[in-house]
C-alpha cells in the first residue's frame, strides 16, 4: 500500500500565508483500478495565482498546483509506466488518476520528449506558466515589430518569457523589476531593451525616458500604482493584457488611481485572461515554446527549492519575490 504526504488547506490566509495555515497529512492509497495510474510527483510547481485562487479553495482539500510527476504503476493504456506526466494534483507525493483532469484544471498530459532538458520544464516554459506567456500576450496583445512593449513582474517565469516573445517578434522591450539583479539578467542575458528597478527609480519618470514615444502594448502581472501609471502612458489603441494582480493579493485594500481615463481618452484595449481558455490549443503553446528553446530564442531560469517539506517557504518566497524565473519544488 502506498502513502502519500499532502498538504491541505487548514485556515483561510490573512494577508501573507503562514505556515499553520496548511497542514501536512499521510493518507493510504488504495490500489489501481483499471483505466487507473498512479504518479510520483517530481517537481511541484509554486505561482502567485494559488495565492488568489486559495479563498475559493474548501477547507480540508489539497492546496491547489501543477506538478510533473513520474508514473509507477499503471492500469491504462495510455499511461505507461516510466513516462512522465503534467497535471494539477496539488501539494501531494502520490497520484491516482485516470487521465481525465477536472473541470477547471489544464490538461493532464504526457511531458513530451525534451531530449537533454530537464523535466522541471514542464511546470515552467513548457507547461502553464509558458502557454499562459504564448497565449496571453500573442492573443490579446498581438504585437507589431517596431512597438513598446512593458512587461511588470518583468524577472518572473511568465514576465520574463512574455519579454522575450516580445523580442522574437521584433519589438521593443522594457521590464519592471524588484532588484538590479534581476534587472541585470533580464537586460544582458533575455535582451529586454530597458529595465526600471521599481524598488528604487522613479518609474513614471524612467518609463518616460525609457519610452518616449509611448507605450503600445503592456502585459500586467501585478496591478496597482505602476500598472496607472503605465496605463497613463500609452499610445491611442493600445492593448493590455492582464495576466494577474500579485501587489494586491496579500492585500485586498490597495488602492489604483482611476484607470478609466487613460481607457477612454487613449482608446485603450484592456482585457483579463485564465490561460485555460486556449486548453483546445494547449499543446501549439508547448511545441512553439520548445521550438524556440532548440533555436536559441528563448531563455529560461528556475529557482528550485529541495524537498517536499518545503514547500510553503517556496511558496511564500516567490510571493516575495525571492525568485528568478521559474519557482519549483523537487522531491
Amino acid at each position: 500500500m502506498v502513502k502519500a504526504k499532502a498538504f491541505i488547506l487548514h485556515k483561510r490566509f490573512v494577508g501573507e500565508p503562514k505556515a499553520s495555515d496548511l497542514k501536512l497529512v499521510e493518507e493510504d492509497l488504495p490500489p489501481l483500478k483499471d483505466g487507473e495510474f498512479l504518479a510520483e510527483a517530481v517537481y511541484l510547481s509554486v505561482d502567485p495565482y494559488m495565492r488568489a485562487y486559495a479563498d475559493r479553495l474548501p477547507l480540508g482539500n489539497t492546496f491547489i498546483g501543477i506538478q510533473v510527476a513520474l508514473i509507477t504503476e499503471s492500469k491504462h493504456p495510455k499511461y505507461q509506466v516510466g513516462k512522465h506526466v503534467v497535471g494539477s494534483f496539488g501539494w501531494r507525493t502520490h497520484t491516482i488518476s485516470n487521465g481525465v483532469s477536472v473541470a477547471g484544471d489544464v490538461p493532464i498530459l504526457i511531458l513530451p520528449d525534451l531530449g537533454e532538458l530537464p523535466v522541471s520544464l514542464g511546470v515552467g516554459i513548457l507547461g502553464m506558466p509558458g502557454n499562459t506567456a504564448y497565449f496571453g500576450f500573442l492573443e490579446i496583445c498581438k504585437p507589431k515589430a517596431g512597438e513598446t512593449v512593458v512587461v511588470t513582474g518583468a524577472a518572473g517565469a511568465v514576465g520574463s518569457h512574455v519579454g522575450q516573445i516580445a523580442k522574437i517578434k521584433g519589438c521593443k522591450v522594457i521590464g519592471i523589476a524588484g532588484s538590479d539583479e534581476k534587472n541585470k539578467w533580464l537586460k544582458e542575458e533575455l535582451n529586454f531593451d530597458h529595465v526600471i528597478n521599481y524598488k528604487t527609480q522613479d518609474v513614471e519618470a524612467e518609463l518616460k525616458k525609457a519610452a518616449p514615444d509611448g507605450v503600445d502594448c503592456y502585459f500586467d502581472n501585478v496591478g496597482g500604482e505602476i500598472s496607472t501609471i503605465i496605463l497613463n502612458q500609452m499610445n491611442l489603441f493600445g492593448r493590455v493584457s492582464v495576466c494577474g494582480a500579485i501587489s494586491g493579493y496579500n492585500n485586498r485594500n490597495i488602492k489604483a488611481g482611476v484607470v478609466q481615463f487613460p481607457l477612454v481618452f487613449r482608446q485603450l484595449k484592456m482585457e483579463g485572461f485564465m490561460v485555460l481558455r486556449w486548453t483546445d490549443r494547449w499543446m501549439e503553446g508547448i511545441l512553439q515554446n520548445l521550438a524556440w528553446i532548440k533555436q536559441g530564442k528563448l531563455k529560461y531560469r528556475e529557482t528550485i527549492t529541495v524537498g517536499f517539506d518545503k514547500m510553503f517557504n517556496a511558496f511564500v518566497d516567490m510571493l516575495r519575490g525571492v525568485n528568478q524565473g521559474k519557482a519549483v519544488v523537487k522531491i
